[in-house]
């Protein structure tokens, strides 16, 4: 095998490395810590990161690395205390003294000049109106082509040869830039530069789509919390309260909703649901069920046969989501709530006491599979109890049985006489519901005593 060859087979086996090594989360600093980190261990320089974060704006620092770093953390385990072993004291440019390897103020890698107009604190002067190109370049660093190769920088010092190559792929704007500095090396070859090219437009590729899956994410969230955050009205003679809270920034936003529906002679139907899966089908879906459900809902059927229709409707659409869903109508003048369930975890009842009670209720099919068989149950609520209805992601919790997570909630014992929005804020804080795996959503009502002129209850002979 000639030397040509054994060069060419090198620069194979590192592009199939950063396959694997590069791109392995979607969250943009790792990607950036996963490429300088691949490059430092297989060029034997110092690397450093730059994202440009959006256009106008100063390029920020992502990550840097040195291959001496890697090496000793893979001696120690742990970071390296001493200096790279192949990073020789540079002078710098400007007149300023650096140690070996030592982070300079100005955030640039230790031999490589200042571009003009970059004060040595790093931070932008007011005066410079062009102080980041729109690429995310610093000022005076001049733009490398995505489609053409990477000259060397200017060797700074007297020794250091360098790369800066553009984080993009053909045809499309840089997201930031890629820097490669040799301390005390030969300058990089034509092999070396197309594997740092190559690692940067991978590492572009992967970016691209955690911006694609972010842009997504909040799309999917501001939907989800508009809709969520204007529920019908229910009747004056109801308290009521409820909560929204995704699961988290890197997990797509879900479709859980609550919804108040006024129903004739003072009563109100509350609602809790949740779409299976997540991100922005999910939530579109999750309106188009709760727009369904209004329509349903407006004629005035028990909640078992709402239930029924609806489940009817849905199984239509192929294209739907199958859903869980659990109704209440509440009846203040009768004290009293009748329930329906689609596959829904059953709903607490909070005494005046602050002790929690689960409702029993029959198990039917989530809402979509057009099977029915809907079943209604009935129990008194009286003015001092607060009703909760809330989405599994409240109480569940990973390898645990269900059973343990519904008794979690039932053993809960609230201060006394508290209302629907004390529930709602101890009920999430006590269950820790902001940290938890899934999507979250929670409505709490209790009955508001009134006199019988003002509740706008219905006579005795109205139909129930």
């Amino acid at each position: 095998m000639t030397e040509r060859d054994e060069a060419l087979l090198a620069r194979v086996r590192a592009l199939e490395e950063a396959i694997g090594e590069i791109g392995t989360t979607l969250d943009e600093t790792t990607t950036c810590r996963e490429l300088a980190g691949f490059l430092a261990r297989h060029l034997r320089g110092s690397v450093t990161v730059d994202l440009a974060t959006e256009p106008g704006a100063p390029a920020r620092r992502a990550a840097s690395n040195a291959a001496s770093d890697q090496a000793s953390a893979g001696a120690s385990d742990g970071p390296s205390a001493g200096a790279s072993d192949g990073a020789s004291a540079l002078a710098d440019p400007a007149g300023e003294g650096a140690a070996p390897g030592a982070a300079r103020p100005d955030g640039l890698a230790p031999g490589v000049a200042r571009p003009e107009g970059l004060p040595r604190d790093g931070v932008q002067p007011d005066r410079v109106p062009d102080a980041a190109q729109p690429d995310g370049l610093p000022p005076g660093v001049a733009r490398p082509r995505s489609d053409a190769p990477t000259p060397d920088l200017a060797r700074a010092g007297g020794g250091a040869p360098g790369l800066t190559v553009p984080l993009a792929l053909h045809g499309e704007a840089s997201l930031g830039f890629v820097t490669v500095l040799r301390h005390d090396g030969p300058a990089f070859s034509a092999d070396e530069t197309e594997v740092v090219r190559h690692a940067a437009r991978l590492a572009a590729r992967h970016l691209g789509h955690a911006r694609l899956l972010a842009a997504t994410e909040d799309t999917a969230l501001h939907l989800q919390r508009a809709l969520v955050a204007e529920p019908g009205r229910p009747h004056p003679n109801l308290e009521i309260a409820g909560a929204y809270l995704p699961a988290g920034p890197r997990t797509l936003v879900g479709g859980d909703w609550f919804e108040t529906v006024r129903l004739h002679f003072g009563r109100s139907l509350l609602v809790v649901g949740d779409v299976m899966g997540h991100g922005l089908d999910a939530a579109v879906d999750m309106n188009a069920y709760r727009t369904a459900l209004r329509e349903v809902a407006a004629t005035d059927l028990p909640p078992h046969r709402v239930l029924r229709h609806l489940d009817a409707v849905v199984a239509e659409d192929e294209g739907r989501r199958p859903a869980t869903c659990l109704l209440v109508r509440v009846d203040p003048a009768r004290g009293a709530a009748t329930f329906a369930g689609a596959g829904h975890l059953p709903p607490a009842v909070f005494g005046a006491d602050g002790s929690a009670e689960l409702v029993r209720l029959p198990v039917g099919p989530p809402l979509g599979t057009g099977v029915g068989g809907y079943e209604p149950t009935t129990r008194p609520l009286a003015p001092g109890e607060t009703l909760l209805l809330f989405t599994d992601g409240l109480v569940e919790r990973r390898g645990e049985d269900i059973d343990v997570s519904l008794a979690r909630l039932a053993d809960l014992r609230l201060p006394a006489d508290s209302g629907p929005e004390q529930v709602v804020e101890e009920v999430l804080r006590r269950l820790d519901a902001h940290h938890a795996e899934d999507d979250v959503a929670v409505l709490a009502a209790r009955i508001r005593p009134r006199p019988d002129h003002d509740t706008g209850s219905h006579p005795p002979h109205a139909p129930p």
